[in-house]
């Protein structure tokens, strides 16, 4: 900061040494004025000087320095209070370009809310026919056109879903609730809706569980298999998908593991931005928003998501759970 101040004040500085030069230059060239009397009030001029600027180095960088370490947001609290003339023109521009910003993100977030409100009745409206639907499926003799109506069925229903979860979480705060989860009976009922698929495209599942409770929430704990689960079957075929929990380091795991096409290494960093979609295999119904939103939930919830994966050598998910002190972090948001 010191050496900002007195780049800040060059041109004062500058000033006043060439004024001090002046004053000897003048004594040096008019025999008249005695050269050691000027060199004296000289000499006093610059340790006054220096005085003076340290004083005002005190005085004048508190406010600046606060804002140099102020860390960018809309809690200005951490700013020290403006006494100069100058200070005040900028502590306002702050403070009104901030207020501004919150009344902006306030309103932006009550429109979000607005949409998800108006959405999320519409969703739920929508399943009602989709289950109507199901049932009548389920009760079609011909079972080539039951097999092919129910996995049609099955990808609007994952779609509604996803675009379900997409509007809860934002707010997904407002809506965890922390217990112990039985992995047993989640597992086996996102596989038992995903079954009509599995049994089109041959796909059995390997499931072992030497860890069966966790800490999280359920319903966010299965939306991020389901959308891990859909993602292995998508590129599965004629192969079983295992599952495996265990403890590791005081940390609960669960592995989903497929055989299936694998990811290319290029896409292999990417899989999780919003909207991506393989390079390799291009799949026009893909929206490239199930990872993406796991990875998000997960997140939320402190829990590591981690993939290994070759091309034709299938892909493993891996969900490293955190340890129950860890959810001291997360009950306290």
């Amino acid at each position: 900061m010191l050496k900002k101040f007195l780049i800040e004040r060059c041109s004062w500085i500058l000033l006043f040494l060439f004024m001090q030069l002046l004053l000897l230059f003048i004594a040096y060239i008019d025999s008249s004025i005695p050269i050691m009397s000027v060199v004296y009030i000289v000499f006093l001029s610059i340790i006054i000087f220096v005085i003076f600027l340290a004083i005002r180095y005190n005085k004048e960088t508190p406010f600046y320095k606060s804002l140099e370490e102020w860390e960018s947001g809309l809690d200005l609290s951490g700013i020290s209070e403006a006494t100069k003339p100058f200070e005040k023109i900028v502590e306002k521009s702050i403070t009104d370009q901030t207020e501004r910003q919150a009344q902006l993100n306030n309103d932006n977030r009550m429109a979000l809310e607005q949409e998800r409100d108006d959405l999320l009745p519409w969703i739920h409206e929508v399943k009602t026919p989709l289950t109507a639907m199901h049932l009548m499926i389920e009760r079609l003799e011909d079972e080539k056109m039951r097999t092919q109506l129910t996995y049609e069925w099955l990808r609007i229903h994952l779609l509604l879903d996803q675009q379900l979860h997409q509007k809860r979480i934002s707010f997904i705060e407002n809506d965890l609730h922390v217990e112990k989860v039985s992995l047993e009976p989640l597992i086996f009922k996102e596989i038992k809706d995903l079954q009509s698929w599995c049994m089109q495209k041959g796909i059995g599942f390997d499931v072992d569980l030497g860890v069966d409770e966790v800490l999280t929430d359920d319903k966010w704990l299965a939306f991020i298999m389901r959308q891990l689960l859909t993602n292995a079957v998508k590129y599965s075929e004629a192969s079983d998908i295992t599952i495996r929990s265990r403890m590791e380091n005081d940390h609960a795991i669960l592995q989903v593991q497929d055989f299936g096409r694998g990811i290319n290494a290029k896409d292999l960093p990417r899989i999780f931005d919003k909207g991506f979609t393989s390079t390799t295999h291009l799949d026009q119904a893909a929206t490239g928003m199930g990872l993406y939103l796991a990875k998000k939930a997960a997140k939320s919830l402190l829990i590591q998501i981690k993939v290994k994966s070759a091309p034709d050598a299938g892909t493993t998910f891996t969900m490293v759970f955190p340890k129950p002190n860890e959810f001291v972090k997360l009950t306290s948001m």
